[in-house]
């Protein structure tokens, strides 16, 4: 894959797992190459903390030439956040009723059958409260569960409000 910014590469994050979770010790997102030794990463992250889409971090190859993600160098200043949908199980349906609820906020997202998990990716552009007020409503009536992945100084004021 190559798009207009740079050729399209798969980073690979090392995962602490703790009680189980995650499920696997790496995730790989997709990234744009940035041809100076960075990426900027082009998907929601379902398990990586304090990373987001847009994050531009330092991308190394190991031996067999597999990029490994170091530091973050600019973030993007999107939120993470991941959602375990409790509604009919978590079924595909449920899950895009979810994504398409946080599109019209601005928000995208994706969802993985799996876990019945919906990652969204919450631009600082959204009305971050009007998001946060969506996601706890959620919560309150048991549709799903929440984890901050990445969250902003804004996001952080947005709930003081």
């Amino acid at each position: 894959m190559t798009n207009p910014e740079g050729p399209y590469v798969k980073v690979h994050f090392r995962l602490e797992i703790e009680d189980d979770w995650p499920p696997a010790s790496v995730e790989s997102l997709w990234a744009v190459d940035q041809g100076d030794g960075t990426v900027r990463l082009d998907n929601i992250p379902w398990f990586v903390r304090d990373i987001a889409s847009g994050d531009v971090v330092i991308a190394a190859p190991d031996e067999k030439g597999a990029l490994w993600a170091g530091q973050v160098v600019r973030r993007s200043e999107n939120c993470t956040i991941r959602l375990i949908v409790f509604r009919d199980d978590g079924s595909t349906a449920a899950r895009e009723s979810v994504i398409n609820a946080f599109r019209e906020l601005g928000v995208s997202g994706e969802g993985i059958h799996k876990f019945g998990m919906v990652a969204l990716d919450i631009p600082p552009t959204a009305d971050l409260a009007e998001v946060q007020q969506l996601l706890n409503h959620g919560v309150t009536k048991e549709w799903w569960d929440m984890e901050e992945g990445c969250i902003t100084a804004q996001w952080r004021a947005a709930s003081a409000d």
